[in-house]
């Protein structure tokens, strides 16, 4: 065995810093080595491949090749028994995207969403020493602009009950909501579970743990219904108020937990660092410790931000017509009655909340990225 220092450092420098071959082969290489390695391992690629290829061409066939035009009319639907009926998503789409709320007050509704997104782009261009006080400011001033704007009575706007909103545009108020409202509370739950107070940890404990306890449907079924049983007769709260703030709570305790994963990820060394720095426990957690578990933990946070998103169908139960729920209520025209009428509703349904989870998924790791924080493989 040559036992030469140099001899060997030169092995372990050149020879086995050599990648393996099957990396360094081209696609042809990567392929018979990661998909045809073996007899077993062929198949199934083989197998997965070909069932790819069928349930494409199967959503293809049906949404473009069979499926009837969005300018057809029912009669052509059922003449395409095996094709989507686009002309049901065309005459209805109005419908689904604003609900029941008034067709000349419409504009305000399309005003709320441009304001969403260009808070949005606010925040992705604010330069990062004023992102924080941006973010600030659009997470408490836009609220209060979106619900000027949609229930009115301000500005000089005509009121519209909220009995009235529903569609895509309710679905998205209430996840902003939830969003909004859930990561502050949430925050402030993991913190005071982690507290050295036993009062404020018990608190904290039971909060999160009777809410994660009971599902969401129960939550806003006894917001809905049980909860003007024990107000007085004079009193009353808004269908679409009470369902916000079920969520939000509901919410809240799912992202303590989020947050507290987080906490327990950071080292003890940054506590003692910012001792060190004579820094106290507010800016500790401030400038130290929070920047850093929250963005340890964004693809958690977006994780529940998504489930609360697809979640919001289920204030249906409770009287609230979301854009799932518009999207059945549509469906008991019996003028658009015809054999995949439904399932085009479902599968529009379908590819709309895909779309936006991706792009809420997007917008996250683009977070990551700039953070710094994003690994190979995400």
């Amino acid at each position: 065995m040559n036992r030469d220092p140099t001899a060997r450092f030169l092995r372990i420098r050149y020879v086995e810093a050599v990648p393996p071959p099957h990396l360094d082969g081209g696609p042809l290489q990567w392929l018979r080595a990661n998909l045809f390695s073996g007899l077993g391992n062929s198949l199934l690629t083989v197998l997965a491949g070909a069932l790819i290829v069928w349930i494409g061409y199967t959503l293809i066939d049906f949404a473009v090749l069979s499926a009837a035009p969005p300018d057809g009319d029912v009669g052509l639907c059922r003449a395409r028994p095996e094709g989507a009926c686009w002309p049901f998503i065309a005459a209805k789409l109005d419908q689904f995207l604003y609900g029941r709320y008034p067709v000349d007050e419409r504009w305000r509704v399309n005003l709320a969403g441009l304001l969403f997104l260009g808070a949005i782009g606010l925040m992705m261009l604010a330069p990062r020493s004023e992102k924080r006080i941006t973010l600030v400011m659009v997470g408490l001033g836009y609220p209060f602009l979106a619900t000027g704007l949609l229930a009115g009575g301000l500005f000089g706007l005509a009121p519209v009950e909220t009995a009235l909103w529903g569609g895509l545009s309710l679905t998205l108020l209430i996840t902003l909501f939830g969003m909004l409202a859930s990561m502050p509370l949430g925050i402030v739950l993991a913190l005071g579970r982690r507290s050295s107070w036993p009062l404020i940890k018990a608190l904290s404990v039971i909060f999160i743990e009777l809410w994660r306890g009971v599902p969401l449907v129960t939550v806003l079924f006894m917001g809905s219904v049980m909860l003007p049983l024990f107000l007085p007769e004079n009193v009353t709260i808004d269908k679409l108020l009470r369902a916000l703030i079920a969520v939000a709570l509901f919410s809240s305790a799912y992202m303590a937990e989020v947050v507290r994963g987080g906490l327990q990820s950071i080292p003890k060394g940054q506590y003692e660092a910012a001792r060190a720095l004579g820094l106290g426990r507010i800016h500790t957690l401030a400038y130290v410790v929070l920047p850093q578990a929250l963005t340890n933990v964004i693809p958690a946070i977006v994780n529940t931000f998504t489930a609360l998103l697809k979640e919001t169908t289920l204030v249906l139960i409770i009287g609230l017509f979301d854009f799932l729920g518009m999207i059945q209520f549509a469906l008991t025209d019996a003028a658009w009655a015809a054999p995949t009428t439904a399932i085009t509703g479902y599968f529009f349904a379908a590819l709309v909340f895909w779309c936006l989870c991706f792009s809420l998924s997007r917008y996250a790791a683009s977070i990551e990225r700039r953070l710094g924080r994003s690994r190979p493989g995400r």
